[in-house]
């Protein structure tokens, strides 16, 4: 259900964004027209920047994620603290919270949360099996089948950030 409810959202705007650059391109007499530019957008070394502001620094202490395991269908919450790793039981599997954004938004080449509050909560992870990466990226409580984590014994989601 959510991934139609997300597919349909982009479909829509998607339509509003052809229809209005159709209205503008409408409004404009071709030879007042200015030529086509590329925007040249450049991105840092490594992907964006991830800035976690102060408050949010001084007010979010860990995040609860759910553990599923895929085999035998049972989920788990584990609290994981924001710099530190959690070993998922039975397995050789590693998850690191690398930070916590409750308010994600993601701008150019900036990554940073626009407020204290929980509106899209979102944390960074990565995750190992056997001491190899296998998954770096974030995770988001509210779009949980944006970019998810994907591995055919384990599913982890993010469920909520714990205040200090």
């Amino acid at each position: 259900m959510l991934k139609k409810s997300v597919l349909l959202l982009a479909a829509f705007t998607l339509v509003l964004g052809f229809a209005s650059c159709k209205k503008k391109e409408e409004a404009q007499p071709p030879q007042q027209m200015a030529p086509q530019q590329t925007p040249s957008i450049v991105m840092p070394q490594g992907g964006p920047q991830v800035t976690v502001p102060p408050a949010v620094q001084s007010s979010w202490k860990a995040v609860v994620l759910v553990v599923e395991n895929k085999a035998t269908g049972k989920t788990s919450d584990a609290t994981v603290n924001i710099g530190s790793d959690y070993a998922v039981p039975g397995s050789t599997i590693k998850v690191e919270v690398v930070s916590f954004l409750p308010d994600f938004k993601m701008s150019g080449s900036e990554i940073t949360s626009v407020s204290n509050d929980p509106n899209n909560p979102a944390a960074q992870v990565r995750v190992s099996d056997n001491g190899k990466e296998i998954f770096k990226g974030w995770l988001y409580s509210k779009y949980p089948a944006i970019h998810p984590f994907q591995n055919d014994k384990y599913g982890i989601t993010l469920k909520k950030g714990v205040k200090k």
